[in-house]
């Protein structure tokens, strides 16, 4: 399935997983960008490349492909789930630091929710310069002056989007879609899911 015509190419996200990965942040997010259409290859980014981890609550998760199997190609969007556990793994892996730097330069989108935002983004200073949100326990490792207390926080500037928790998991996974595929994008998914009333994504107007 492809975004908008047969003749483009499916959008293609890495959504990168490790052990202690927020399994509702990860599985959410993959769950509602399949349903968008998009190509999405969920990488590990285990210390010893294990394909089968457990997440922060103890649930399986499982990768299709190490995160060093893809490292070279590009990707129209980057998704770091948090999980203290899974984020502190991404902030130890030079690997990962560098692929979400090349795609932060080639200008594409990336995600990250959670403890991500702090542990990844901040700590390694990947955007210095850009507003955004984390889970409120790591609040006071961002500057005050580029925190930012919604759920959801896009920058346009840096194409950044950040997200606070699990409970965010879903509002977060449709700006994903949103900004790489266009609100009526959003709008298709969420019809048949009956999402909240009080969400942003209503439904379309019938034709």
């Amino acid at each position: 399935m492809t975004n908008d015509s047969t003749n483009q190419k499916p959008i293609k996200v890495a959504v990168c997983i490790a052990p202690g990965t927020e399994e509702m942040e990860a599985i959410t997010t993959i769950d509602m960008l399949v349903r968008a259409g998009f190509s999405v290859t969920t990488a590990s980014v285990a210390s010893d490349g294990a394909l089968i981890m457990e997440g922060s609550r103890g649930i399986k998760l499982v990768a299709d492909t190490a995160l060093v199997n893809i490292a070279d190609e590009p990707f129209d969007g980057v998704v770091l789930p948090g999980g203290v556990g899974g984020a502190e793994c991404f902030r130890d892996s030079p690997l990962l630091v560098e692929f979400v730097k090349q795609h932060k330069y080639d200008g594409k989108l990336i995600a990250a929710i959670c403890a991500a935002p702090a542990l990844v983004l901040e700590h390694h200073q990947l955007y210095p310069e850009a507003l955004m949100t984390s889970h409120p326990s790591f609040h006071d490792q961002i500057p005050a002056e580029r925190l930012r207390t919604k759920r959801v926080v896009y920058d346009v500037n840096n194409r950044l989007l950040t997200s606070q928790g699990p409970g965010t998991a879903m509002e977060f996974a449709f700006e994903i879609i949103n900004h790489l595929a266009g609100k009526e994008k959003a709008a298709e998914v969420a019809e048949p899911m009956v999402v909240w009333p009080n969400m942003h994504y209503t439904v379309l107007p019938r034709k």
